[in-house]
């Protein structure tokens, strides 16, 4: 029997080649302002039409500022950017969800939202987190600057086929647990390179009683394990998720298409290139103390020492460690804060918000932290609003931005200054991915809500949730 992963790729080759990469069929393209500028210059050069523009939507969100979106974008790079995607995409026909559009966003966090990313599709963007989309069971991966031009050209790509991985997670997780330290505990056992020629099915009881918005943050993060990608096997919390959304099929057509759906599943006796199985009882709200993902550790836990790491990786441990202030064996929590960022298209979904919500209720930002919460989307925005948790989160000494990928990456004015600590549910902690000299402590809502409100490194199961 097939992987679900061999089901969704075998149904869209278009033709293998021999000794060569294989001809896929791409159901849908995302596009933001970064990586399309290219791609849409070479097809005007070649005086090409994109061949299947219903099925490409594009939006802008790295280069937007989270303030004042009414107003002109002040760095001249950002505004260029932003401005040319808007143009090429009334040149060549596409649909644009623009700067203060009702339904901009994170292009990650809107796909999903408005059911644009359904089960069983092959989903790909110029960005690696792409592989966010794989939480609906999708095939979604990350594609570079030329391939955005040829699914345009051609709605095809060429592509080796990955090989397959199992990660199953049995148990039940703790109090205080949620799917970023899932993430950040598998990035810690795998390293940033222990999925790599991978994509990953996510299994086990942990994945079933995880939400969508939870598995769409374990999917994003599949990336900074190597993996090409991650996705789960569609399921009821899937298709409760994905009806009504404004794109997914409706009447009928949702009946026959959940019918569908409901045969994406690995089989019982499908074979993997690698299985791997982890405990739920493991995992502990986690921290990162360098400067990649996989440097991580348990809240309560020490940083390691130096006798604890492989010879070969010792001098970059070292590197990092320096670079971040800290020393081998220190223990972080405790450890004083300059920011906390709530936000990316790893955690900038409604229930990110109703958990940090629920931490920071009755208790009030410390003075020495500046927070910065930032919604995915305008939708979240508004459903934010809805639910009443702008209040709450006022009422503690908080304020929320407008949507944008903001402080995840240093490409719009959200950046934090040399030498500070953020404590940021954000993706990535590379040596000045928040800003040249910033210093990233990656982490989920729960933890960043009670570091916040602490001013230093807490477990959030010291409060009371």
């Amino acid at each position: 029997m097939n992987t679900l992963f061999d089901k969704i790729w075998d149904k869209h080759v278009v033709q293998m080649i021999e000794d060569g990469p294989t001809q896929l069929y791409i159901d849908r393209l995302y596009c933001h302002e970064v990586t399309s500028p290219q791609a849409f210059e070479g097809m005007r050069q070649r005086g090409l039409k994109c061949f299947r523009p219903n099925q490409i939507y594009c939006m802008p969100d790295h280069d937007i500022p989270t303030h004042d979106q009414d107003k002109q974008i002040e760095d001249p790079v950002c505004r260029k950017q932003v401005d040319t995607l808007a143009k090429n995409c009334e040149e060549f026909g596409l649909v644009h969800y623009g700067m203060l559009s009702p339904d901009n966003g994170i292009i990650h966090v809107v796909g999903p939202e408005k059911g644009l990313s359904l089960p069983g599709m092959t989903i790909v963007c110029g960005d690696s987190h792409t592989s966010t989309h794989g939480a609906v069971g999708a095939v979604a991966f990350g594609i570079g600057t030329s391939e955005v031009e040829m699914v345009m050209a051609s709605q095809c790509i060429l592509q080796q086929k990955p090989k397959s991985m199992r990660i199953s997670i049995n148990g039940k997780l703790g109090k205080g647990v949620v799917a970023k330290d899932v993430a950040l505990f598998l990035m810690s056992r795998l390293t940033t390179s222990g999925a790599t020629g991978y994509f990953v099915e996510y299994a086990g009881d942990v994945l079933r009683d995880m939400s969508m918005e939870g598995r769409l943050t374990l999917c994003n993060l599949s990336i900074e394990m190597g993996a090409r990608g991650g996705f789960i096997a569609p399921d009821d919390t899937t298709f409760e998720y994905l009806k009504g959304k404004e794109y997914a099929p409706k009447g009928e057509d949702w009946e026959k298409a959940v019918a569908s759906w409901k045969n994406l599943k690995s089989g019982d006796d499908a074979v993997f290139d690698k299985e791997l199985v982890f405990d739920a009882s493991e995992i502990e709200p986690r921290i990162t103390y360098g400067t990649n993902p996989g440097m991580g550790i348990g809240i309560t836990e020490s940083i390691p020492t130096i006798d604890m790491i492989d010879s070969s990786s010792r001098a970059s441990f070292v590197k990092s460690l320096d670079y971040m202030g800290f020393v081998p064996g220190e223990k972080l929590q405790g450890h004083s804060i300059d920011y906390v960022f709530l936000g990316a298209c790893t955690n900038g979904r409604i229930e990110d918000f109703r958990a940090f919500a629920s931490v920071v209720k009755g208790h009030h930002k410390a003075d020495n932290v500046t927070a910065w919460l930032v919604p995915g989307s305008w939708a979240v925005e508004r459903q934010i609003r809805q639910e009443g948790l702008d209040k709450i989160l006022t009422e503690a000494g908080f304020e929320i931005r407008q949507p944008g990928c903001s402080a995840c990456l240093a490409m719009n004015d959200d950046k934090i200054p040399p030498g500070k600590y953020c404590v940021s549910t954000s993706n990535r902690n590379f040596e000045g991915r928040q800003g040249p000299g910033a210093r990233t402590i990656l982490a989920s809502p729960l933890v960043a809500a009670a570091s916040a409100i602490n001013g230093f490194i807490s477990d959030p199961r010291d409060l009371e949730v």
